[in-house]
């Protein structure tokens, strides 16, 4: 079983991509010099605008889910974990976790990785405040 999301957001000038543990999306149209996780704002979906199928996919104890960031020519990977305790509320942000942290905001844990592991190459793209950030988000049920 697999049901998967696409996203659109965009680059922002000030985006860091500097945090250790998680990186989010946000549908607000600002960023501040605080915002050192998020890596694209503007976006078409925070984690209550996704569909109730993959929402429930996502809670099963053994979701797999795989974000892909596409910026200009660079592409990026992301593995992480869904979790029974996700709410999938926050009507704004979408947050990544390395840890198994769970808020309205979360739309995944154990992350492989966060804003600081990704490649410089794409946070150099998601600093153009033009470019269209593509992602897709899609949560499988692992038989392990």
């Amino acid at each position: 079983m697999e049901k998967t999301e696409a996203i659109v957001a965009y680059g922002h000038r000030l985006v860091k991509s500097t945090h250790r543990t998680t990186f989010e999306i946000t549908k607000e149209k600002h960023l501040t010099e605080e915002g050192d996780c998020i890596i694209a704002v503007n976006a078409s979906k925070a984690v209550a605008d996704l569909s109730s199928e993959f929402k429930e996919l996502a809670r099963r104890p053994n979701a797999k889910i795989v974000i892909t960031i596409e910026a200009g020519a660079e592409k990026e990977t992301i593995r992480a974990s869904g979790d029974p305790r996700l709410t999938f509320s926050h009507p704004t942000d979408l947050v990544v976790r390395m840890s198994g942290y769970v808020c309205s905001r979360t739309l995944a844990v154990k992350a492989n990785k966060a804003a600081a592991d990704l490649s410089r190459s794409l946070v150099k793209e998601l600093r153009k405040p033009e470019r269209i950030v593509n992602m897709t988000l899609a949560v499988k049920i692992s038989d392990q």
